[in-house]
């Protein structure tokens, strides 16, 4: 009897997700990556953190090709993300934040772009946030004592587009430009698993905050460059994973501690680093104190019109109704001109329809592909609100700023997400 050894073929991209208390938008981000994998060969791997919002129960029968591991404890981002990693088999790895949602070429492009660089050691891409502002740590420079003393400072902020005082964000690199960056952030982080096997994976003394920073460090020092590739763009709710809270601020600037104390050994560099990161977390916990309690969370809209064909409308109708939180539906709003009857307007009249009183949007996807409401939110970035409803969800999520936790509309929210 002849036995024939099976030929493995090896995947090209493992997608690395790691999620905690997120059930909602790591459902919309789930659907968008399986469209934008779905020509690639590639495996889809989410550790939960020990969530308590029920996403065991809502998310593991609704993505069977997903291969989800549920731990029991919270062990932090740079463990799970090593736990992934040890499992792992695409020739590509990409850490992806559960909040983010991702066009359906955006991994395509990634991997022939690194595929392009054989000097390529991470990639990360231009993000917006969910009110479509530019995140500025799309691009990054290095926590110098210099470019963390600017930007804890404030200082930053009065001159964003320096060399010298925005170095923290490369502040002088323009946001739709391919270029070299020092550091990649971890809500999109691309790396050849190659590049992985030389430097290690997440130093996990990292709970979470920081590892991304030392991650991107140690691939340059290993000899390899990192690129910021705008040529995608992903929307990155931000606030969601990362709300801003005392502990947050704890948090954070412990990372920055535990990098000065990694990689600075020089007594004044740490004089300097140590000034500025105390400063920062005094300013930070002020801020803090004193913002007004409605600006601590993005509050629930309480209307909303839709943006779909007539078919999608109706669908998104009957789950608003069933939905929890109730929002009120104002209309339906067209994707073509000859698409009006019975709508309250086309795409291209949302800044006038705004001006009438409408005030959020709620983009149905299979109405648009998700790189249409990706260039749709950075269309109209800064003039409207939106929401996002991926097709064959439950749910509707949304975020007005990355600085404020999202919100969500859904008949299963029956438990605190």
């Amino acid at each position: 009897m002849l036995i024939f050894r099976q030929k493995i073929i090896p995947l090209e991209l493992s997608i690395i997700i790691v999620n905690y208390n997120v059930k909602f938008f790591l459902e919309q981000c789930l659907f968008s990556v399986l469209k934008a994998s779905a020509d690639i060969r590639s495996e889809i791997i989410v550790i939960d953190n020990n969530s308590t919002d029920g996403s065991r129960e809502y998310l593991s029968e609704k993505f069977p090709s997903v291969q989800f591991e549920w731990l029991e404890v919270n062990s932090g981002f740079a463990k799970a993300c090593n736990r992934a990693l040890k499992k792992a088999i695409g020739e590509i790895i990409l850490f992806l934040n559960p909040d983010t949602i991702v066009a359906e070429d955006c991994f395509l492009k990634s991997i022939s772009f690194i595929r392009s660089k054989k000097d390529c050691g991470a990639l990360g891409v231009r993000m917006l946030d969910g009110s479509g502002k530019f995140l500025k740590e799309s691009k990054r420079g290095l926590p110098t004592p210099s470019a963390s003393f600017f930007r804890l400072s404030g200082i930053t902020f009065l001159l964003p587009e320096s060399k010298y005082y925005s170095a923290y964000y490369a502040g002088h690199l323009s946001e739709h430009d391919i270029n070299e960056i020092d550091v990649v952030a971890g809500a999109f982080l691309m790396v050849p698993k190659a590049v992985l096997e030389k430097t290690g994976g997440f130093d996990e003394d990292f709970f979470m905050y920081g590892e991304d920073v030392d991650l991107s460090y140690r691939i340059t020092r290993a000899g390899f460059k990192n690129y910021y590739y705008p040529q995608t763009t992903i929307l990155h709710f931000k606030g969601e994973s990362t709300l801003k809270s005392l502990q947050y601020i704890q948090r954070f600037y412990a990372a920055m501690h535990l990098f000065l104390k990694k990689h600075y050994t020089s007594f004044w560099k740490k004089a300097v680093m140590n000034l500025a990161i105390g400063f920062g977390r005094t300013v930070a916990k002020i801020r803090l104190i004193s913002m007004p309690p409605n600006n601590k969370q993005s509050g629930l809209p309480e209307a909303a019109a839709i943006i779909a064909t007539q078919d999608n409308f109706s669908n998104l109708v009957h789950l608003v109704k069933h939905a929890k939180p109730l929002v009120a539906i104002q209309g339906r709003v067209a994707i073509e001109f000859d698409e009006e009857e019975n709508a309250i307007g086309v795409i291209d009249d949302l800044p006038l329809l705004k001006d009438k009183g409408i005030h959020h949007f709620i983009f149905s996807e299979g109405s648009l592909s998700f790189k249409e409401i990706i260039m749709n939110v950075d269309r109209f970035a800064g003039k409207c609100n939106f929401m996002f409803h991926a097709k064959g969800s439950i749910s509707i999520v949304g975020s007005d700023d990355s600085d404020s936790r999202g919100f969500f509309i859904s008949p299963a929210a029956t438990v605190k997400s």
